[in-house]
């Protein structure tokens, strides 16, 4: 073993976690490090080719959290699971649920998985959302893991896997194939974003700044995330419907057609446009300021 038996714990001796992040070195792994490192615990790490290595991690820790890229996660779960009793937590940082926690759910440990719902770019996690779905685990366990985050000013919101996917499948799955079709769109059309922002209004800036900060991020992830999710396809199919569909409108030139469509929607949203008009209002004013 490449630490000494003063890492180990036993939860009768001590409130004192031994974390490991398995994946710690990226981004993600390294903001929660902080943040269990501020909650008073132990963390170790692990990545590719390391001492200590995953399945060290999984030998000493009390909770060990899976935060690998998406299509790598089922694997790496698969290499620790063998190894892991019931005294131990086991969780992911996966943005798909059902098949790393179908894959967690093979050790004897405790499995909870989690969705930290923002990137690793973010100052800290305070006012952010972090999902989680526990699908084996005791009331305290899951109290106290949840207790760290909410300490630091995250909001937990607990849900399913199934659940999950499926509204992940609209939250990130919908929101960015519908942007990365924007983007698609602006470059065939031959002009320049350079050409379109000095005649955008604060709020198409806002949308266009969404097509910006996605596309100065990493592919794969948005690859894994679009391809990955079992409901992607059918929310895309869905999207690509309701795009003919107004695609068929417009091409009309019926206006009631469309006050119709436009209606319908509004109607479905209704509850939503004071918050999302006070949303977009306070970000409209920090951009002209």
């Amino acid at each position: 073993m490449p630490y000494p038996r003063a890492y180990w714990k036993s939860s009768l001796m001590s409130d004192v976690l031994v974390v490991g992040i398995i994946g710690g070195f990226g981004g993600m792994g390294r903001l929660f490090a902080g943040v269990f490192e501020r909650a008073g615990h132990k963390v170790l790490i692990s990545g590719r080719n390391t001492c200590p290595s995953n399945s060290d991690l999984a030998g000493v820790c009390d909770v060990v959290i899976v935060s690998v890229p998406i299509h790598e996660t089922v694997k790496v779960i698969e290499e620790i699971a063998p190894l892991m009793n019931s005294d131990q937590i086991l969780c992911d940082f996966t943005s798909v649920k059902l098949e790393p926690v179908k894959a967690m759910l093979k050790s004897e440990a405790k499995v909870i998985g989690l969705h930290p719902m923002f990137g690793p770019s973010v100052s800290g996690i305070k006012g952010q959302t972090i999902v989680a779905t526990p699908v084996r685990c005791d009331r305290k366990s899951e109290e106290m893991l949840y207790q760290i985050f909410r300490n630091e000013g995250a909001d937990v919101c607990i849900m399913t896997p199934e659940e999950h996917d499926r509204i992940t499948g609209i939250v990130q799955g919908l929101v960015h194939f519908a942007t990365l079709s924007v983007a698609d769109t602006i470059r065939n059309s031959g002009i320049s974003p350079e050409a379109i922002l000095p005649v955008m209004s604060p709020v198409y800036r806002i949308e266009m700044g969404l097509i910006g900060r996605i596309l100065g991020q990493d592919a794969a992830l948005y690859g894994d995330i679009l391809q990955m999710n079992p409901a992607s396809e059918t929310v895309i199919e869905n999207f690509c419907k309701s795009a003919g569909k107004l695609k068929d409108i417009v091409k009309s030139k019926d206006r009631k057609l469309f006050e119709s469509f436009f209606n319908e929607n509004e109607k479905a949203f209704h509850d939503y446009i004071p918050q999302a008009t006070k949303d977009t209002d306070t970000v409209i004013e920090a951009l002209v300021k």
